[in-house]
């Protein structure tokens, strides 16, 4: 494999708070030419890759020239994320080869404009005469170079440009001038044009790809089968199939006619497909399926699909199309999942009590008609659809944690209302995230010493804030939100609030006693949305409400502030988490006079998709390689904040035969977290947490950036070098590099942390004497 050696295309500026700029994760896209004369072979070309990757959507961009409108509009019917690109065809006249009057000779040069695109990290491009076969994951995954099969006639050192996987130091200005001048020069053979002008330019230098991925026509001469292992057939030439075929070539043929499909017909074929369907294709293809048929079976896929990306009314409103029989039990108990999703309380309970009498969906049906009945604050009926759900499956998690979040036996309230802050949180449970664990009491410790039931009453964010509630906050003396990242949509979804704490408009402006929202966080992955209208409406009420707005990061405030009107701007404040300033805020706190030879490495799978794209094989053969090498320096561990976290273990053992110990911290109480960390020498953490909390205790950090609320943290720190990116071509040597950085001379590196977290403080203090006036002592 050879690859070139252009410098790397810096990305283009964006503004601090772009997720993609933050976390690098890489952008992919398809593309291809297209006018009318080849929009029949896109249209099967389009129909090909989505039933053969089922799972893949990513953008497509389609370069043209003048497409019709309607012709636009059939290109749309087919793909949910079509990028619209015209081509910029006069800079082509002043290319010195061919009949530059003749269309069809200056539209061949036209696909070059790919290399013009800016937004992407990677993208493939497909010839308009191709369809696609098999999977392209292998294409997905391409990380470095240039990418083409070599042509079939002329032998390795040419590239066949019907297949081009480029990356993005190739989609930069310097390479486009290389194009240019080539092109002006009429230094190439007129091989195709664009494909003679990128071989002049490439000169043999380009990554070669197995023929399967550009499997041209001409190799199947004489009638021959398409082979098996075929990923994209190229019908090069002059006959296309849409246009008559070509003698000798029937069984070519036949296979681009599997796809000629009509739009009712693809859409049944892709929505009866095995394996993972995507949420954006199965979407763009269901719902008009349901629409014209009524399949209930479908609706469920669709409404699951948007609970999934947290379009909770897209998921009511399309299993509300549909007439459910009384003895379909799935749907019915999505359905509810749905309802409940935006508070629509009673319909769901009913859809879910016609779920529970299927024995497959029993155990799941009663768990959700557990959780609700808990979100309503009746514990008693959680408990008992909690208990239900066990009996019908003994093994089934979310029952067993409803029924010990319903059995659970509240703290007796030591002190008088006039005397505690009211506190709404999300309080985690016993076996859960040590990081969520840790925070209620971090905070509680920012305002005080004691953090018992005698300065605090507990108010569970997720829980129905009802008539009930408003009465026990207005009877304290102020009430704190925080901290966490609680402004996230799908973390327990409700229609009232849409973020996390379940509260009505007119209950929130019926609270009487100052109101401080206290570090807390915007949360949003990288590619995920909030139903904008009723989280800003909840958002701008808050504000207003609030005597104190503090947000634990400076992308936090940015974010929010841009869903506020001008004038609320000034309202919302930087209050850092309190677990980065844990060293100041616990009575007593010593630093160790030693700490162990350890690295702790922790590694986050919630919304996996969200964190790696298709880049999670790289990411795990890269942390294979960074285990071994720091293996070097000290002992590796896996600090797991929950349960899920243990895979990063699992996977290392299972595909490198690596063995790395586990510490279960979802099994911590709150001191032995902090003196985890406390006591090594360094962390390698994804999680939020996983940063911050050694970072308070004084230890060193190395973030690895999967969500963008850790490139905020390390910016607000000054610090952006200690995090690197899950998706770094060179995460390895990087994360080991900046290991041997921090740990060279630790005492100098504990004495960093120390210092950055001292303004950290002083923020916090300037905060704490706000604080004091606005809430009484």
């Amino acid at each position: 494999m050879t690859t070139t050696s252009l410098t790397p295309a810096a990305a283009p500026q964006a503004p601090a708070t772009d997720a993609h700029a933050l976390t690098g994760k890489r952008r992919i896209a398809f593309a291809s030419f297209v006018d009318e004369n080849y929009l029949p072979g896109f249209l099967v070309l389009l129909k090909s890759l989505a039933l053969s990757n089922p799972s893949v959507c990513e953008d497509f961009v389609v370069l043209h020239d003048d497409l019709r409108p309607g012709s636009i509009a059939k290109i749309r019917d087919l793909h949910p994320r079509i990028v619209l690109r015209r081509v910029d065809a006069d800079r082509y006249d002043s290319y010195k080869k061919g009949d530059q009057d003749n269309y069809l000779v200056r539209k061949a040069y036209f696909i070059l404009d790919v290399f013009r695109l800016r937004e992407y990290d990677t993208v493939i491009t497909l010839d308009t005469d191709m369809v696609v076969l098999d999977g392209l994951g292998e294409l997905l995954q391409l990380r470095e170079g240039l990418a083409a099969v070599p042509q079939f006639f002329y032998g390795q050192h040419k590239l066949n440009s019907g297949l081009l996987v480029i990356q993005r130091e190739y989609l930069s200005d310097e390479f486009c001038a290389r194009i240019d001048a080539c092109g002006r020069s009429g230094d190439y053979e007129l091989d195709k044009h664009d494909q003679g002008i990128l071989n002049s330019v490439l000169a043999g230098d380009f990554v070669r790809l197995d023929p399967r991925y550009n499997f041209v026509k001409r190799r199947l001469s004489g009638d021959l089968p398409v082979p098996e292992d075929t990923a994209i057939l190229h019908f090069t030439g002059r006959h296309k199939p849409w246009q008559g075929g070509e003698a000798g070539y029937s069984q070519a043929e036949e296979r681009w006619r599997e796809f000629e499909l009509s739009d009712a017909d693809f859409h049944a074929a892709y929505l009866a497909s095995s394996g993972g369907l995507h949420h954006d294709l199965l979407v763009h293809y269901g719902t008009p399926h349901v629409r014209r048929t009524g399949d209930v079976e479908v609706a469920r896929k669709v409404a699951a699909a948007h609970i999934g990306a947290g379009d909770y009314q897209d998921a009511v409103d399309v299993l509300g199309s549909v007439r459910i029989p009384l003895d379909e039990a799935w749907p019915h108990e999505v359905y509810g999942h749905a309802l409940m999703s935006v508070s629509r309380y009673e319909e769901a309970r009913t859809q879910l009590l016609l779920a529970t009498a299927a024995p497959n969906r029993a155990a799941t049906a009663h768990a959700r008609l557990a959780q609700m009945a808990w979100v309503r604050g009746d514990n008693a009926e959680a408990l008992r659809h909690a208990t239900a759900g066990m009996s019908v499956d003994p093994t089934h998690r979310s029952s067993r944690l409803w029924a010990q979040r319903a059995a659970s036996v509240p703290a007796q309230e030591q002190g008088s209302p006039e005397d505690q802050l009211a506190h709404v949180a999300f309080y985690m449970d016993r076996q859960g995230n040590a990081g969520d664990k840790l925070l209620p009491e971090s905070v509680r410790l920012a305002f005080g010493p004691d953090t018992t039931s005698r300065r605090w009453h507990p108010v569970h964010a997720h829980r129905l804030f009802d008539e009930a509630a408003l009465k026990r906050v207005n009877s304290r003396r102020g009430m704190v939100i925080g901290g966490g990242g609680l402004f996230i949509p799908d973390t327990m979804p409700n229609g009232n609030s849409a973020w996390q704490w379940n509260v009505p408009d007119e209950l929130l402006n019926r609270i009487d006693v100052p109101i401080a929202v206290f570090a807390v966080g915007f949360n949003a992955f990288d590619g995920q949305s909030y139903r904008a209208g009723r989280f800003r409406s909840s958002l701008r009420q808050l504000v207003e409400r609030s005597s104190f707005f503090g947000l634990r990061n400076h992308g936090s405030i940015e974010k929010v502030r841009a869903m506020l009107p001008a004038h609320l701007h000034d309202k919302v404040r930087f209050q850092p988490c309190p677990t980065t300033v844990t060293r100041q805020l616990v009575a007593g706190w010593q630093d160790p006079a030693e700490r162990e030879d350890t690295i702790l490495v922790n590694a986050a799978y919630d919304r996996a998709g969200l964190r790696f794209g298709h880049d999670y094989d790289y990411f795990l053969a890269q942390m294979a390689q960074a285990v071994r090498d720091l293996g070097e320096l000290a002992e590796v561990k896996c600090a797991a904040h929950s349960l899920d976290d243990e895979k990063i273990a699992f996977d290392l053992r299972r595909v490198y035969g690596i063995s790395l110990p586990v510490i279960p911290m979802y099994d911590f109480d709150n001191d032995e977290i902090r003196d985890l960390y406390a006591r090594t020498k360094l962390v390698i953490g994804m999680r939020g947490h996983a940063g911050m909390i050694p970072f308070g205790c004084g230890t060193p950090i190395i973030s690895l950036i999967s969500h963008p609320k850790m490139a905020y943290f390390l910016r607000d720190i000054e610090r952006p070098e200690w995090g690197v990116s899950v998706h770094d071509r060179h995460l390895a040597a990087r994360l080991v590099e900046r290991s041997k950085d921090l740990l060279a001379d630790h005492d100098r590196t504990v004495a960093d942390v120390h210092g950055r977290q001292q303004e950290l403080w002083k923020t916090t203090e300037a905060n704490a004497a706000d604080l004091r006036v606005v809430l009484g002592g």
